[in-house]
């Protein structure tokens, strides 16, 4: 076993055994940040442009947001992400590449609000914007900026009065057209599916 991974066991095992002696009610007035990595898949692979078919691959990256409770058991959440690089392909072979930034506004509702637990469970809905930028497709071929729903389920569990870990999937609807010299040629329809991991910090 190389030495990364005994110190991830370590790491793991011991915030667990913290965990075991921690425990917070999330309240009206708590404000949070999180960062951490995310592993986004592509839920549908429906792109295509010029008459050819695109196979979006998956990527990985780091994920960061702030939140804020108006109430025990409801928030509001803003996060985001590093750019992720998406590599394309066809029947052919490598088709170039584009670069996708997600920035998501959620409601949530926390379900054990206001009691006292280690595990804190939420749920939340909200809008996504999706910017693609630096499309490696084609001269002069653009890919448009997307909005749409979302949606996530995430749990933090606490390691102290202030610090949890946290682990979250959601589901993005991100459609967007592509352009050629400004005309239309093809759609974007990729519905990324994101699972991550990570700490949040409650003040």
């Amino acid at each position: 076993m190389s030495q990364f991974k005994i110190v991830t066991a370590a790491v793991i095992t011991a915030g667990f055994a913290m965990a075991s002696q921690a425990a917070l009610a999330y309240t009206a007035g708590d404000v949070f940040v999180r960062g951490g990595v995310a592993k986004t898949d592509i839920a549908s692979d429906d792109t295509n442009a010029g008459g050819a078919d695109f196979d979006v691959e998956s990527e990985n990256g780091y994920s960061y947001g702030v939140g804020y409770l108006f109430h025990d058991k409801f928030g509001i959440e803003l996060n985001s992400g590093e750019g992720f690089e998406h590599d394309l392909t066809t029947a052919a072979g490598d088709a170039g590449s584009v670069e996708r930034l997600p920035v998501n506004a959620l409601f949530n509702y926390y379900p054990m609000g206001g009691v006292d637990s280690r595990i804190q469970p939420y749920v939340g809905v909200g809008l996504n914007y999706t910017n693609f930028y630096s499309e490696d497709i084609g001269p002069g071929v653009k890919v448009d900026d997307s909005f749409g729903a979302i949606g996530q389920a995430g749990l933090d569990l606490a390691v102290t009065n202030n610090i949890m870990l946290n682990g979250y999937v959601s589901y993005a609807d991100v459609d967007a057209d592509i352009t050629s010299n400004g005309n239309n040629v093809g759609a974007v329809d990729i519905d990324p599916v994101t699972v991550g991991g990570g700490v949040t910090y409650r003040f």
